[in-house]
Formats: structure tokens, C-alpha cells, sequence
């Protein structure tokens, strides 16, 4: 009898906890209770997910944000302003997502994948979510090829592997945009495929970059991400996001991948915002709602993947303003110590007008220089530790003492270097070229070369391996060292033909 009457009791107790969730499901409504600059408040939706589209009135689009015991928080992705506290909420069931393929390559769009450049739409077979696991580790494989940026002073002193993460930070306006721009230029004819992904940006400036990428040929091999500044914020923090879908995409093709995200200062300010409004603590504390945590589940997505898993890989150079000079504020910090190196650029050089102005002495490549083409390592190693000490010997001499002739001498050594590492934007050099440069300088060449003759010095060299040493750029390009041999003939030529233009004196 006991155990009927409670197989009975247990029968009307499930009966009733099924009545009342069916009474709950049904009654439940979505409603705004409260909206502030790009976000709301919505009561209900005790079933939605975290990253899930919501529809509103008038075809606004919301993202579910953060989740609470009696409503959740909620980012929008479009223009708010029509929408009201009352109005009510759709649930789609669907997490966030973005179209990714082959179509979006030469296109501008936004994070959500709507067209921007005014081509027409985009019809994607297929679509992947923003928000994915970063690959495992037993999937992913050593970082062992060059990415080359055609800018002498990164590919020589802080080299760049295909799968790295290499940060490039500094005050505004110290040319961070121009490196990344660069290196997206030089990959033309490589079969990288290119993704640059505008964050908070004047629409003005990556209108130009959009301009440059074209006329230079690279943009239909690259997709252009836009968030602009005058964009919602919850458009802003998707950003990254949806370029790095896109890019594992390519990747999970086998494809070789560069993504630029410019910059990560903007996105950490939009995620500031939004947290803040939503009432969650985006300090250190908190949990998701921390920016460390929002850049490392970023760009711990970005590797080289194993033969098993396709063999792509994916680049990331995420772009971080400082203010004056202060690379030990949070947010630089934060990225510095997720990535695997930075590219430093110092205000003061670019005051100096040295460009670009990276400062070598604070900038680094811990995975590069193992990607390095090895005709480098044997001249970067003895320039590098020469330059460093050139440097620290330059400031000493500037205290007027006197200097003898074997201190004079490293000085202009030195100074030539520095020479050598200046570049103009756009004015990309090919790997084989700065090997060969740097060569020339580490033989003591360039030394007597007036400094504005050092360019044209430069040409010099560069036609004589064209013309007469193609066979040795393909050596060095199919990852060889440079042999004794080579350097002989590359001298006997180079010393001929300075002395023919008269940048050298006949001795």
C-alpha cells in the first residue's frame, strides 16, 4: 500500500511540475524593461543561449549577451532607436553565425556578412558561428614558414611565422596601420589569403586602405571586415570575431591566412561599454566578462594546423594603441602577454622621422626567427648584436669625447644599418633582395655610401641580382644558405658596380 500510494503521490507531483512548465512556456513574455545605448534589458526568454539572434519590431537585430536568473542581457547589432521599452522579443533559436566561402573574397562587409560595397549580395553555401573553440593542441603543428612582410626590419630583426600571433602596438598615428597594410600587400601572387578587419575605425580611413589594397591588386584575394566607429557597439565586439571565422575557413581549406584586426583598443572599448551598461564587471575578476579573456579566446584561434587537419594556417597581426609610449597599461599588457611577440613603434623615431619607427630593442619574435629563411640567420645574428651596440655607443659619443678611428668606423657602420632599415611605405622588398643588402653591409659596403645615396645603393643592388644572380634568388627562396661561392661572386660584383657608379672610390 506504501509504495502505491507513493508511485501515486510521485505521478501527481510530475503531472503537476509538467502543467505548470506548460502553463510558464506558454504565458512567457518577452518584453524590453529597459534599454540603454545599444543594449536592453528583456524579461522571459528563461530558455535562450548565450550568442542567440533575437528578432525586435521594425527588424532590429539583438544578440543575447549575458543571461540573469529573471532576464537577460542583450547587445544590438543594428540601429536601436526605434525600439522601446514594452516592445517585445522574438527568439530565433539560432546562435549567431556568418556566412563564410570563397564568395566574400574581394568584398567589404560587415560582421553580420551584409554586403557594404555595393556589388550586389552574397550567396554563401555555407556559414560557420563567431564564437568556436580554438583547434586542439595535438591538431595543430609547428610555426616553420616565413610570412613575409617585404619590410626589411621585421623580416630581418622580428620575423614573422605563418600561425603566429605577432602584436603591433603604439601611440596613434606612428604608422601601425602602414605595417599591416604592407604585409597584406606583400602577399600578392602568395596564395595567402588576406582578411583585414577594420574595428571602430573613421569609415574615411578604411575607405583609403580599401582603395590601396585595390589599386595594388590584393583585393580580390582579401575580404574586408568593417565595424566602424559610428557603428553599434555590440557591431564593434563581433567584429574579430566573424574575420576569424571567416579566416578558419580558408584554413580548414588548407589555405594560408593573414588577419589584421585594427585595432583591439577600439573593440576592448566597445566591450567596456557594453559591459558596464549590463551592470557585468569587465575587470579581471570577472568571468566571462573580462577582457583578458576577451582577446585570448580571440586569438588563441590563430595556428598552424597539422597535415592530419589540412596543413593552414592562420596569421594574426591584432593592431594596439598606447598613449605615450605606456606599453605597461592593461589593455597592451593583456594582448602583449596572448601573443608571441609584438612590433614596437617608438613615437620618438617617427618624430625623428625614421620610418618605419620600430624601435628593435623592445620589439621581438618568439616563434619567427624558427620560420626564418636561413640565408638570414647567417648575417641577421652579428647585425643585430652589432646595432644594438652601435646604438649605446652613439649615445655615449654624443658627450663630445674624443672617439678613435676603430669607434669611428663602427659608427659608420652602424649608421649605415640604419640607413639600410629606413623604408617607405609601399616600397616593398623582396626576401632575396634584403638578404642581399644585408650582405653587403655586413662586408663593410655600405659604409662610405653618403647617406642619401643609400637607397639608390640599394637599387643598385637589387638590379645586379636580377640580372645576374636569378639563380641565386632561387636558391635563397627555395631555403638556402648562402654558400661561400655565392658570397664571393655577390661581392666581386656588387664592390664593381658601386665603384662604376661612384658611390665608393677606387682603392
Amino acid at each position: 500500500m506504501l509504495k502505491e500510494a507513493s508511485k501515486t503521490a510521485r505521478q501527481v507531483i510530475q503531472k503537476t511540475i509538467r502543467k505548470t512548465s506548460l502553463k510558464m512556456n506558454v504565458n512567457e513574455v518577452n518584453t524590453i524593461l529597459s534599454l540603454s545605448a545599444g543594449t536592453a534589458v528583456v524579461s522571459g526568454l528563461s530558455k535562450a543561449q548565450v550568442n542567440e539572434l533575437l528578432l525586435f519590431p521594425k527588424g532590429v537585430i539583438g544578440m543575447v549577451h549575458t543571461l540573469n536568473r529573471d532576464n537577460v542581457g542583450v547587445i544590438f547589432l543594428t540601429n536601436a532607436d526605434s525600439l522601446k521599452a514594452g516592445d517585445r522579443a522574438t527568439r530565433t533559436h539560432r546562435v549567431l553565425d556568418i556566412p563564410v566561402g570563397k564568395e566574400l573574397l574581394g568584398r567589404v562587409i560587415n560582421p553580420l556578412g551584409r554586403p557594404l560595397d555595393k556589388r550586389g549580395a552574397i550567396v554563401s553555401k555555407e556559414t560557420l558561428p563567431l564564437e568556436r573553440e580554438a583547434p586542439p593542441i595535438m591538431s595543430r603543428a609547428p610555426v616553420d614558414t616565413p610570412l613575409q612582410t617585404g619590410i626589411k626590419v621585421i623580416d630581418s630583426f622580428i620575423p614573422i611565422g605563418r600561425g603566429q600571433r605577432e602584436l603591433i602596438l603604439g601611440d596613434r598615428q606612428t604608422g601601425k596601420t602602414a605595417i599591416a597594410v604592407d604585409t597584406i600587400l606583400n602577399q600578392k601572387d602568395t596564395g595567402v589569403i588576406c582578411i583585414y578587419c577594420a574595428i571602430g575605425q573613421r569609415m574615411a580611413d578604411t575607405a583609403k586602405v580599401i582603395s590601396t589594397l585595390d589599386k595594388a591588386g590584393v583585393l580580390k584575394n582579401t575580404v574586408v571586415v568593417v565595424a566602424t566607429g559610428e557603428d553599434e557597439a555590440g557591431l564593434q565586439y563581433i567584429a574579430p570575431y566573424a574575420a576569424t571565422s571567416i579566416g578558419e575557413y580558408f584554413m580548414a581549406e588548407g589555405k594560408d591566412v593573414l588577419v589584421v584586426y585594427d585595432d583591439l583598443t577600439a573593440h576592448a572599448r566597445a566591450y567596456r561599454q557594453m559591459s558596464l551598461l549590463l551592470r557585468v564587471p569587465p575587470g579581471r575578476e570577472a568571468y566571462p566578462g573580462d577582457i583578458f579573456y576577451l582577446h585570448s579566446r580571440l586569438l588563441e584561434r590563430a595556428t598552424r594546423m597539422n597535415d592530419k587537419n589540412g596543413g593552414g594556417s592562420l596569421t594574426a597581426l591584432p593592431v594596439v594603441a598606447t598613449e605615450a609610449d605606456n606599453i605597461s597599461a592593461y589593455i597592451p599588457t593583456n594582448v602583449i602577454s596572448i601573443t608571441d611577440g609584438q612590433i614596437y613603434l617608438s613615437n620618438t623615431l617617427y618624430q625623428k622621422g625614421h620610418m618605419p619607427a620600430i624601435d628593435t630593442g623592445r620589439s621581438v619574435s618568439r616563434v619567427g626567427g624558427s620560420a626564418q629563411l636561413p640565408a638570414y640567420r647567417s648575417l641577421i645574428g652579428p647585425l643585430k648584436l652589432f646595432y644594438s651596440q652601435f646604438e649605446e655607443l652613439e649615445a655615449f659619443s654624443k658627450f663630445g669625447v674624443q672617439i678613435d678611428a676603430e669607434t669611428s668606423a663602427r659608427l659608420k657602420r652602424g649608421m649605415a644599418i640604419r640607413s639600410i632599415l629606413q623604408q617607405r611605405q609601399y616600397h616593398l622588398v623582396p626576401a632575396a633582395i634584403q638578404i642581399a643588402v644585408f650582405f653587403a653591409t655586413n662586408e663593410g659596403l655600405l659604409d662610405n655610401v653618403p647617406e642619401d645615396k643609400i637607397e639608390y645603393a640599394q637599387e643598385v643592388i637589387s638590379d645586379i641580382m636580377h640580372t645576374d644572380f636569378a639563380h641565386i634568388i632561387a636558391e635563397i627562396e627555395n631555403r638556402k644558405k648562402l654558400t661561400d661561392l655565392m658570397r664571393e661572386k655577390m661581392l666581386i660584383a656588387f664592390k664593381k658596380a658601386f665603384e662604376k657608379k661612384g658611390l665608393i672610390s677606387k682603392e
